[in-house]
């Protein structure tokens, strides 16, 4: 039986106060536990998030179908945005709608058929909720969320505050996605199945990303595997959200930052979340030794495109099968 697990705690009340503190804070929880939580977000308004998930996946299919991805439905263009459906006989048992922050189609710089910055597709509205405007204003809310824990993390190394803002000040890849984890019904397949009777919907992983800020709307099913190799489940704190690193900063910082393990378990009724994967732009560089890049001390740091190595991931680790069938460009 899994245990809970405290995670560390981020009060954005105090970034203007006590930034030292913070930054002493994200620090030791990004080198000890690779997750933490953040509380007092004034910009994020849940109770609306989570009406964006039950007016989507409240949607007919015909309106899903129409958002699909062209792997599932042939008659669309795309690739990487927007819906993707619960997989037969994965165990990973999720069904999602994702979106982006859109580019100019005309941008020089923006290679033709590079899908990370295809145009999102988005469903008709009524009038009667304001799904597209609301989201990607949160959308915008949650990039600078994510830029602050990045410059709090900045203090706390002893680096300047701004060091990782390049990485995300043009053309970031970053992806939010609305999931609905549907309880499995009848027998699940047997790689869903998992230690103490348990059934996973989301099997065990580390997101490939640099950050992600979850949404759990206070809905258990998120277990972590701490540094004794146990799994614990994270207590669900209202009003917050979960933060984890991916790989890809991990990679950066030489490991001294955890992606860690996580995985989420059915609970037996209908689950919803809403992450947002922050990513670097698709030439951002995620090279070895960033802290040699921003001190000037330490080994040599090598340069690395963030899209070349993103593409490698998704098509070769295998782990998210909603990117397994992803074309070259």
């Amino acid at each position: 039986m899994s245990s809970t697990y405290e995670l560390p705690i981020v009060d954005l009340s105090k970034a203007r106060t006590n930034r030292q503190e913070l930054a002493k804070i994200v620090v030791d929880a990004l080198e000890n536990t690779g997750f933490l939580f953040i509380d007092n977000i004034e910009s994020v308004n849940f109770d609306k998030l989570y009406k964006c998930c039950q007016w989507f996946f409240s949607q007919t299919q015909e309106v899903k179908d129409g958002l699909l991805r062209k792997i599932w439905n042939s008659s669309n263009s795309n690739i990487y945005r927007g819906y993707f459906p619960v997989g037969k006989d994965e165990p990973s048992r999720k069904e999602g709608f994702e979106f982006g922050k859109d580019v100019d189609p005309n941008d020089p710089e923006v290679a033709p058929g590079n899908w990370f910055y295809e145009p999102s597709v988005w469903p008709k509205e009524d009038g009667s909720f304001p799904f597209k405007e609301f989201l990607i204003d949160t959308y915008d809310a949650m990039h600078e969320l994510s830029l602050e824990i990045l410059r709090l993390t900045s203090i706390g190394l002893g680096i300047d505050e701004f060091s990782f803002d390049e990485l995300f000040s043009k053309r970031p890849c970053s992806t939010f996605r609305l999931i609905h984890y549907p309880p499995w019904q009848g027998s699940p397949p047997k790689n869903a199945l998992i230690e103490d009777g348990k059934v996973v919907t989301t099997p065990d992983h580390t997101d490939s990303n640099f950050l992600t800020l979850l949404t759990t709307f206070n809905f258990k099913g998120l277990e972590v595997l701490t540094s004794d190799g146990k799994w614990a489940e994270v207590a669900p704190r209202r009003g917050s959200l979960v933060m984890n690193i991916g790989d890809v900063f991990s990679r950066m910082m030489g490991g001294r930052f955890k992606a860690t393990r996580h995985r989420v378990i059915d609970i037996g009724i209908d689950r919803f979340s809403i992450p947002f994967f922050l990513e670097p732009a698709y030439e951002g560089d995620i090279g070895l030794n960033f802290m040699t890049k921003a001190t000037g001390k330490g080994e040599k740091h090598v340069m690395e495109k963030y899209g070349p190595w993103a593409i490698y991931q998704m098509k070769h680790l295998k782990k998210y099968f909603e990117y397994r069938n992803l074309p070259e460009f």
